[in-house]
Order: structure tokens, then sequence, then C-alpha cells
């Protein structure tokens, strides 16, 4: 069920070859190019539990952990 969900909702994004300006804020190079892909897709909100992410000065788009996320919209 989730997976036939998730189907009529995710959006797959390639991930672009340039980089972008505020990538410099994730301290692992390997996870740059989720941010970089997450630009490209317009996303308003990344959810990750990566600390990289989290504890970068993103915030475009919006890095939040699940929790943060589900008190969020509560």
């Amino acid at each position: 069920m989730f997976i036939r969900r998730i189907l009529f909702t995710v959006e797959p994004v390639s991930t672009p070859v340039s980089l972008h300006d505020s990538e410099n804020a994730i301290r692992d190079i390997i996870d740059r190019p989720i941010l970089r892909a997450a630009i490209k897709a317009g996303a308003d909100i990344l959810l990750t539990g990566d600390k990289d992410f989290t504890e970068s000065s993103v915030v475009n788009p919006k890095i939040m952990t699940a929790a943060q996320f589900i008190s969020h919209r509560e």
C-alpha cells in the first residue's frame, strides 16, 4: 500500500551537474547532490535525520527531522 501511494505522489528528479552556492553549508560532500536535487525540484522541506543537513545553515529548502515535521503540521 505504501509503495502504491508513493508512486502517485513522488516525482523523480535528476541531480543537476552544476553546483549550487548553498551546498557549501553541507559538511559531507557526498550529501551535497541531495540538496542540489531538492533545490532543483523546488522542495519546500527536506526531511532527514542526517546531522550534516540538520546542523547546516541551509534555509531553502527548510531542513527538518521527521519529528519536527510531524509537530510542525499539528
